[in-house]
């Protein structure tokens, strides 16, 4: 038999075929930026210890794997509870990015530390402490970051709040933020252009705002640099907000239950053409002003209702749905790409939702779609039928004036946090 014909060489011409095309699929994925944070990156967290984290003195918690619930008025600490979880995937407070204002009044340090276990039953240890009038330290089993930004995405989380209501009313940094925090979660390339972006725009409005004129050739390069940070962060926000949307959409018409219609269209001068050329043609004018009129800096996210932008058409009920929607759409988006759950924090969510929005959304985070929840409320009662709805265990605490005390769970066991 010759060789021509033999089925060993023809086996081997498939195999070499075979992996010639994997390795094709494993340089789209890098190209397109769909090789995320492996699956065990996900977590589950098993312990949070607190000290001196706004009103909470002191704090030593062990979660559910599922639902995590705080009851508590208005003022006691449970927003701070989900800060500091927050804290220990971002580097930073959802609501105060000065470092040293999240530290107890009387205190002169903080500490955040999370024990967190994969799914393989591998535990990661996060730890974050400061001192004050120094600087933070932020470690990862007992191993200090050089950057915070290498650790953003490392924990993937989700965060609804009545905050969240500046996405609709506020300024469109806010919308650029949901993005920005959003995708940062699970591509590294793109915080790395972020980072990038701002350098080089700071630097060209510091040129701008000189008053002898600048010099041409270093203006032109800080440009460059806005202009090819700024083309990948325009792309990836397309490809996000794009994606997201039917998502979104299909989250809405859920909780809401009417034919209402909805959308999210992306806005930036990136749809002009190449934004070198926009950045160069607005230079004169740029010069004037002293700053920076173009590139994605000025990107937004245009929300509507009935067609109609929900700012000016939605009730209270509508915008809050609208948002809710737009954060369990995220959680979702990130599920998918990592084939695991986020950690999701909720807090405060039924507030002015009419009762059969409320239903709904109890039905959703109940489901077993959704990994591990924390969420807050000042009703009682909702808190009780999600834990009665929730497949697997819970953990419901009472919270005090920053004092917390476990008052129920699946094993019923209690226990009291001084």
């Amino acid at each position: 038999m010759s060789c021509k014909n033999s089925p060993f060489l023809l086996i081997k011409e498939i195999l070499v075929l075979f992996f010639i095309m994997l390795y094709g699929f494993f340089l789209l994925a890098l190209f397109f930026g769909r090789l995320f944070v492996p699956s065990h990156f996900i977590m589950i967290l098993k312990r949070l210890s607190i000290l001196n984290y706004k009103n909470i003195e002191q704090a030593d918690l062990a979660f559910s794997p599922k639902v995590n619930c705080f009851i508590g008025q208005n003022g006691m600490g449970k927003t701070n509870l989900l800060d500091a979880i927050y804290y220990l995937s971002f580097c930073k407070s959802a609501t105060n990015p000065i470092d040293s204002q999240v530290m107890r009044h009387d205190a002169d340090f903080f500490v955040v530390q999370g024990l967190y276990e994969t799914e393989v039953g591998e535990e990661e240890d996060i730890y974050c402490g400061m001192k004050r009038r120094q600087k933070k330290t932020f470690k990862r089993n007992k191993k200090a970051y050089t950057r915070f930004s290498e650790h953003v995405g490392f924990i993937p989380l989700v965060m609804v709040s009545p905050s969240d209501g500046e996405l609709i009313l506020g300024g469109s940094e806010e919308r650029r933020r949901f993005m920005d925090v959003a995708i940062s979660q699970y591509d590294k390339e793109y915080l790395t252009e972020l980072i990038n972006y701002d350098k080089a725009l700071q630097q060209r409005n510091a040129l701008l705002k000189m008053e002898e004129e600048p010099d041409v050739e270093l203006l032109g390069l800080w440009e460059e640099m806005m202009a090819r940070s700024g083309e990948v962060i325009y792309h990836r926000r397309k490809t996000f907000i794009e994606e997201l949307t039917p998502i979104f959409q299909s989250f809405y018409a859920q909780i809401s239950g009417e034919n209402e219609e909805v959308s999210l269209t992306y806005s930036s001068h990136g749809d002009r053409g190449t934004l070198l050329d926009t950045i160069r043609d607005g230079r004169a004018k740029d010069r004037i002003m002293g700053y920076s009129l173009h590139g994605v800096h000025k990107d937004d996210l245009v929300m509507q209702l009935g067609g109609y932008p929900i700012k000016r058409e939605g009730s209270q009920g509508q915008s809050k749905t609208y948002l809710i929607a737009l954060k369990l759409a995220q959680f979702d988006y990130l599920r998918r790409l990592g084939n695991k759950a986020p950690i999701l924090l909720l807090d405060d969510i039924f507030d002015r939702l009419d009762a059969s929005r409320v239903e709904q959304i109890i039905r959703l985070v109940s489901g077993d779609t959704f990994g591990q929840i924390f969420i807050t409320d000042v009703n009682r009662g909702h808190l009780d039928r999600i834990v009665s709805s929730a497949t697997g265990d819970y953990k419901l605490y009472t919270v005090t004036n920053g004092i917390v005390e476990l008052t129920g769970s699946s094993d019923n066991q209690t226990d009291t946090t001084p």
